[in-house]
């Protein structure tokens, strides 16, 4: 019985591992298919410019605008790939899908939703909670820091 079991347990887990995986490749998939139709578009829009038009101030900084929204979003993008190629790596080492901080599986939800998630939902609120509490704490600090200096 015992054989059997551990014989579920496997076939459980690579069924797992195979998802997991699947999942992981088809977001990164999808992502670098979006990093690389707004590169295209971004070329597409800059050649077809003419070099001779000329824009007034407000024209050249909306376009300005525009490129920089561009940027960001592939630069986004792009730090996503990064992190769904950490999860394909932890996925191969047998580290994916379990918490960072108490070792725990990542609940199934979470996984699609967020592919790259290093820690389970408590553990990601009690992170989140503790940073926000190190914000208030230096916000605290440093607005009593400059009522003391106001004071002298």
């Amino acid at each position: 019985m015992a054989t059997t079991t551990s014989a579920n347990s496997t076939k459980s887990s690579r069924g797992r591992y195979e998802e997991l995986k699947r999942l992981l490749e088809t977001r990164r998939r999808e992502i670098l298919s979006q990093v690389h139709e707004k590169i295209r578009g971004v070329r597409t829009e800059n050649s077809g410019k003419k070099m001779s038009e000329v824009y007034d101030a407000g024209e050249s900084s909306d376009s300005d605008i525009q490129e920089d929204i561009e940027f960001a979003l592939i630069q986004m993008k792009t730090e996503t790939l990064g992190k769904i190629d950490e999860a394909l790596a932890r996925l191969e080492e047998g580290a994916y899908g379990n918490c960072f901080e108490c070792g725990d599986e990542i609940a199934e939800p979470r996984l699609p939703a967020l592919p790259f998630a290093v820690r389970c939902k408590d553990c990601e609120q009690a992170r989140e909670n503790a940073i926000l509490r190190e914000r208030l704490l230096a916000q605290r600090s440093a607005s009593s820091s400059l009522f003391f200096d106001i004071s002298h």
